[in-house]
């Protein structure tokens, strides 16, 4: 057995398109241990974005695995990780909005849950206050667009910039300073009570 023979034989597949990209000059696209690490700094940040624009934390589990899949099947190459944390938001804010579309469409009626027992919650002084500051502000991001929610998440939950907002939800730079000061007064007036 030749010396070529025994390293054909050694040789994968993958060794073969690391070597091929590396004589075009070329990167390859995110490989299995990338991804991962890719998930584990992000899943997180998607996941409460996606539980944020939705209102519905089970429906922010599912699609959130669809955008990591669709986000791993592209097989795209990134400049950098901004580029590649756009893109994973940019396919989750596209997900979220196909869903809303869709349950517009046909809405699930909720049946109560039975076996919660109000003497078993626990309460404090603070406890409802809280909790009516949390459903005024769940009330008050209900009443806006999806745009204009996801668009306020990704400012102030997620802290993206101008120019990562825009990336994300398809503007142009210019007009997200505008839409994010209307979406952000808007949702003021609706705390206040004045915009229904």
């Amino acid at each position: 057995m030749n010396v070529l023979s025994y390293v054909m034989r050694e040789t994968t597949i993958p060794d073969l398109e690391r070597q091929a990209a590396a004589e075009a000059g070329a990167s390859l696209p995110m490989d299995e241990e990338t991804f991962r690490a890719f998930y584990d700094r992000t899943a997180r940040q998607v996941w409460a974005y996606l539980s944020k624009i939705t209102g519905d934390t089970h429906l922010a589990d599912d699609l959130l695995q669809e955008a990591y899949y669709r986000f791993y099947r592209a097989r795209t190459e990134y400049a950098d990780e901004s580029h590649r944390r756009n893109s994973l938001y940019r396919i989750a804010t596209n997900l979220a909005r196909d869903n809303g579309r869709r349950k517009r469409r046909g809405r699930d009626v909720e049946l109560p849950d039975d076996d919660a027992d109000p003497k078993d919650l626990p309460i404090d002084a603070g406890t409802a206050d809280r909790a009516a500051h949390r459903t005024d502000l769940k009330r008050a991001l209900a009443q806006l667009r999806p745009a204009q929610r996801e668009m306020l998440w990704l400012a102030y939950a997620q802290g993206s910039s101008h120019e990562e907002i825009a990336e994300v939800l398809g503007l142009t730079r210019g007009s997200v300073k505008a839409l994010l000061f209307r979406a952000r007064r808007k949702l003021a007036d609706l705390l206040r009570g004045g915009v229904r």
